[in-house]
């Protein structure tokens, strides 16, 4: 059963207390300026927090791996930074190498070429070829594609889910942060899962406080991507008080 199989059709997240809303979010730091010393304190604050996963550059995940291990914290690898403009040969080489290192997820971005001139046949390869990089090991790694959504129309965003979800895909995810046209929007995730319900969506970009991220739990998000995670779970307040 492979991780889509597992997880997908679980949106609606609800969240009652500061740890439900920590085990939903993944860790991220992808500032190229991190040195060393930025990793190790990023992942253990995930450690210490008990945050779904922290997210880092390629350069870095034989560290991250290291300092994560014998916690729940689950390391995830990016491929096709900050444009996903690479050809399927280098994305599946780049899936490889983090995998190799320990990442037990992997966010791809997209080539939004292809989502926006609806070129399936291209879209669908680079999915496919990460993908069988993802289920090549045991356990199978978790593959999550990017499809920068605040950069599509509704049209654009509809066909790039219903492509990801035919896949398998495990997430499709809103944004990586980095995109001019901005992060994640709550009338977006709510398409996305309305439109792919067999996969889980990652809303990323922007999502600053608490009441961002339930926003887009509420939208039908399942992992909230963020740098701020530790100010997100300060400015939370759980139901009722």
């Amino acid at each position: 059963m492979s991780p889509a199989e597992n997880h997908g059709g679980d949106a609606n997240v609800t969240v009652r207390t500061r740890q439900e809303l920590a085990a939903v979010i993944d860790h991220t730091l992808l500032n190229p300026s991190a040195v060393a010393a930025d990793i190790r304190r990023h992942c253990c604050e995930a450690v210490e927090h008990r945050f779904a996963a922290v997210c880092v550059n390629p350069r870095w995940m034989s560290l991250a791996a290291d300092i994560v291990r014998g916690s729940a914290v689950k390391v995830a690898g990016v491929v096709g930074f900050g444009f996903g403009a690479e050809t399927t040969t280098i994305k599946a080489a780049q899936a490889r190498d983090v995998v190799f290192n320990g990442a037990d997820e992997v966010d791809m971005l997209a080539d939004l070429a292809a989502i926006r001139e609806g070129d399936r046949n291209y879209f669908v390869r680079e999915m496919r070829a990460v993908l069988t990089v993802c289920r090549s090991v045991r356990p199978p790694v978790v593959l999550k594609v990017i499809i920068e959504s605040a950069a599509l129309t509704d049209e654009q965003i509809i066909f790039a889910c219903r492509a990801a979800q035919d896949v398998g895909v495990d997430f499709i995810k809103t944004s990586t942060g980095l995109h001019p046209a901005g992060g994640a929007r709550v009338e977006h995730v709510r398409l996305m899962a309305a439109t792919a319900p067999r996969c889980r969506i990652k809303a990323a970009g922007g999502i600053r406080t608490a009441a961002d991220a339930i926003a887009m739990l509420e939208a039908g998000a399942s992992r909230i991507g963020a740098s701020a995670s530790v100010e997100i779970l300060r400015t939370f307040s759980p139901p009722g008080t």
